[in-house]
């Protein structure tokens, strides 16, 4: 009998009687589950808001570095910078290029946030809050002064 146990069932081939197990599998099996994710309504608190920026940011850096090496070519001979002047006076170029000088601001601050976290510096809620509304700040006004100079 002891060993019908081991399985979950007594030698009669019934269930033991467990104080509540009944309604609690009852309660479990008529729950209603979604069938989709919904990412529009999932709130997402700041530090996580930061970490996926800081990814698409990266993302962003890495899959633009064919045209940034493109632009820094052109930049380099005296024969084809007025080529390289004509693209980056093209408004669509400079916003791609205001949007890489925030991807990079971002990306360099938060990173210096997540270096800090794998020391165990501000790993805790209310530091880590901070912290992430520190990143958003800093590389915004960052990501507006230089833009507003090199405009």
């Amino acid at each position: 009998m002891l060993s019908c146990f081991c399985f979950g069932r007594t030698a009669a081939g019934t269930w033991p009687h467990i104080e509540g197990y009944n309604n609690m599998s009852q309660a479990t099996a008529h729950k209603t589950r979604p069938k989709h994710l919904a990412l529009h309504e999932i709130r997402l608190p700041l530090p996580g808001i930061v970490s996926i920026l800081h990814r698409i940011s990266g993302a962003g850096l890495f899959l633009l570095l064919p045209f940034l090496l493109f632009l820094f070519d052109l930049s380099l001979s005296p024969e084809t910078f007025a080529e390289y002047k004509s693209w980056v006076s093209n408004p669509l170029v400079k916003l791609i290029l205001f949007g890489l000088l925030w991807a990079y601001l971002h990306h360099f601050c938060a990173g210096i946030r997540f270096l800090l976290l794998d020391l165990h510096i501000a790993g805790d809620l209310q530091p880590a809050r901070t912290t992430s509304r520190i990143v958003l700040a800093v590389s915004l006004v960052l990501t507006l002064v230089i833009g507003v100079m090199l405009w």
